[in-house]
């Protein structure tokens, strides 16, 4: 006999405070349209998906009210994030009080110093670029690192486009090359740092830097940045640039790509990558990818994915790693652009 599924349902009477943060974020994603909710899903990791699709998989009926009120409970959480940036906790915390009622005001401010505590270096991040250049760029390359790691990707492009272009390469490398550091080093980094700008905040053991980091922040660097320093670390490690660039555009990045970039590439792929590429994409890369094909020719790539029947994931993705390829070749090479890469600024009207 089958094993059954057990089911979780959730009534009126339901407390709020009942229900745990994985289901609360399975109910929020249930209560979003499918493309916000896979958008969301998408930006996640591999064990977070699972987690959730297992609660969302367990849900049985949820009280509309319940519903309701972690919608709201999102929207303020997301709120009460916006008065932190805007003015820091103190600000937020006056601002929720007057907002929300006592209860309410008291469990997001919770979440919210959660946060804010747990982040390390988050000091830092009012800080302006020019400032934070200056504060930090005479600090060991080994600690300007650390604190790039720890800084939203925007941030650290930022950072280090600004920092002398001696100390770029070794800055990138030293992120590339760092895994896992320790509550006390990260702690003490922090220490030092807040004695000459700002407070100390705790942390907890986490992963930081890595080829992912160096990805993050170079995909969101300008092109003259990015080419000056992948170029540089090839000669010491082609390797290690060729596992970051692959990191630096992923599949889906195609939408970035112009319509007259997109029949560029279109031409410098087969019919086949390109049929078993799309099974996974969005609705939206594929309509802008048939949109830049003619009528018969997109029709046929529909028809040979129609037929394709089930493929094995390692093959599509294979396809979609060639069509990246290709468009990163042709991005190098100034016969396409990809928007927000910094190509637009070399262009004439």
């Amino acid at each position: 006999m089958a094993k059954q599924r057990s089911e979780t349902s959730l009534g009126a009477d339901t407390e709020l405070e009942s229900i745990k943060g994985a289901a609360k974020a399975a109910i929020l994603l249930i209560s979003l349209d499918k493309e916000t909710s896979a958008a969301i899903l998408r930006q996640l990791d591999q064990d977070t998906i699972e987690t959730l699709t297992r609660e969302i998989a367990q849900m049985g009926t949820i009280d509309a009210k319940i519903r309701s009120a972690i919608v709201e409970e999102f929207y303020n959480l997301a709120l009460a994030n916006q008065y932190v940036e805007a003015g820091g906790l103190l600000y937020a915390r006056g601002l929720l009080e007057r907002a929300l009622s006592p209860d309410q005001a008291i469990r997001i401010l919770r979440s919210i110093e959660h946060q804010v505590y747990r982040q390390p270096f988050s000091f830092l991040a009012k800080t302006d670029v020019e400032n934070l250049t200056t504060f930090i760029q005479d600090e060991h390359p080994q600690t300007i690192a650390l604190v790039l790691s720890h800084l939203p990707a925007t941030r650290a492009a930022e950072v280090l486009a600004s920092l002398p272009a001696s100390k770029q390469l070794e800055v990138v490398t030293r992120v590339a090359n760092m895994d896992n550091t320790s509550p006390e080093i990260v702690k003490e980094v922090e220490k030092g740092l807040e004695m000459r700008l700002s407070g100390l905040m705790e942390q907890t053991f986490q992963k930081c830097g890595g080829v992912e980091a160096v990805a993050a922040i170079l995909n969101l660097a300008d092109r003259g940045t990015e080419k000056s320093i992948l170029e540089a670390l090839e000669v010491e490690d082609p390797d290690l640039v060729d596992q970051i660039r692959r990191l630096m555009f992923v599949f889906e990045d195609i939408l970035l790509v112009n319509d007259k970039g997109i029949q560029s590439v279109l031409k410098e792929i087969e019919n086949e990558d390109l049929a078993l590429a799309l099974k996974t994409a969005t609705p939206e890369l594929k309509e802008k990818i048939f949109r830049n094909m003619s009528e018969r020719a997109s029709q046929m790539i529909k028809e040979d994915m129609e037929f394709m029947g089930p493929v094995r994931i390692s093959d599509v993705e294979g396809a979609q790693q060639r069509i990246v390829d290709v468009v990163r070749r042709l991005e190098d090479a100034g016969e396409i652009i990809v928007s927000g890469r910094g190509g637009e600024k070399e262009m004439i009207v």
